[in-house]
């Protein structure tokens, strides 16, 4: 047979409304797949407490937006979530974005938009959940929380919460372009 026949599932409208039954349909995913490794992004710290809950034995990664990025000196992480996250046996990893960083300042300040950005713009072809699970593995990777060389789970969401699941085989940030998305999970059809 030349063909795989997989399912996926596609949220009518994007949100946080998602989340609940995201977190069920990665859970039974990475059951049925056998993977171990799963990446979730999180600003405050609600969702990765959601999924530290759901996923608890899974080599489960919460990645946070670094301090400053909303407010100057400050991360948005709340305490009680990431005593939470923490409790359960999950990582959490706090860094600058994969695809902005420094090249977020440039654009503010001079108006240029640089290669970063246009990776990320191209990857919200797809949604805002597609490209902040690729920056998220991106940046576990580099942290070296998970591995490069086996699939992993990356949950992701629009604006707040989780609607967006995808099967990546991972890479480092130098590597990028090594970076596969296999398989996505779940994503809203709207966006």
């Amino acid at each position: 047979m030349t063909y795989i026949e997989r399912r996926g599932i596609y949220f009518r409208k994007a949100g946080k409304h998602n989340t609940d039954i995201l977190l069920s349909i990665v859970r039974e995913y990475v059951e049925k797949e056998g993977i171990e490794d799963i990446v979730v992004a999180s600003s405050t710290g609600e969702t990765g407490a959601k999924a530290s809950e759901v996923l608890k034995g899974y080599n489960l990664v919460v990645v946070t937006p670094c301090f400053g990025f909303t407010k100057n000196g400050a991360t948005e992480l709340i305490e009680s979530y990431k005593q939470s996250i923490l409790s359960n046996g999950a990582k959490i990893f706090m860094g600058t974005h994969a695809l902005s960083g420094v090249e977020r300042a440039i654009r503010t300040k001079f108006g240029a938009i640089q290669p970063l950005e246009l990776i990320a713009n191209t990857l919200r072809l797809m949604g805002e959940g597609t490209k902040v699970c690729v920056e998220i593995t991106l940046m576990a990777a580099d942290a070296g929380l998970i591995p490069v060389d086996k699939d992993i789970v990356a949950i992701a969401g629009t604006a707040e919460g989780a609607d967006t699941a995808l099967r990546i085989r991972p890479a480092n940030t130098i590597r990028f372009f090594d970076l596969k998305i296999k398989e996505v999970i779940a994503k809203p059809l709207s966006f």
